[in-house]
C-alpha cells in the first residue's frame, strides 16, 4: 500500500549560522513553550542549536530548518528533506 502525506501547514525558520542569527530562532521556540539553546564546540565551525524534541535533544546545524509541527512541537529538518516535503504557503 502507498500513502500520501496529508497537507499540513507548518511554521519554519531556516538557520543561517552564528550566535546572532540563532537568537531569534531560540526566542521563537522559547516563546512557544519549547526548549532550545545555542552551542558552539571548541572549534567555531561546529556551532549548532540544540532543540529538545518529543524524541529527545536534536541538533540543528547551519542551513537546517527548524519546524514547529502540528502539535506545537519543534524539530530540525535538513534542507534537502524540507525542500522535498514542503512548499511555501500562499
Amino acid at each position: 500500500m502507498k500513502y500520501r502525506k496529508k497537507p499540513v501547514e507548518v511554521e519554519a525558520r531556516k538557520w543561517s549560522g552564528s550566535a546572532a542569527s540563532a537568537v531569534p530562532i531560540i526566542n521563537w521556540i522559547l516563546d512557544e513553550g519549547g526548549t532550545a539553546r545555542y552551542h558552539e564546540d571548541d572549534d567555531a565551525h561546529h556551532e549548532h542549536i540544540q532543540i529538545d524534541t518529543l524524541e529527545g535533544t536534536m541538533r540543528a546545524d547551519v542551513g537546517d530548518y527548524i519546524i514547529q509541527g502540528v502539535e506545537r512541537e519543534f524539530y530540525p529538518c535538513k534542507p534537502n528533506i524540507f525542500d522535498q516535503t514542503y512548499e511555501m504557503a500562499l
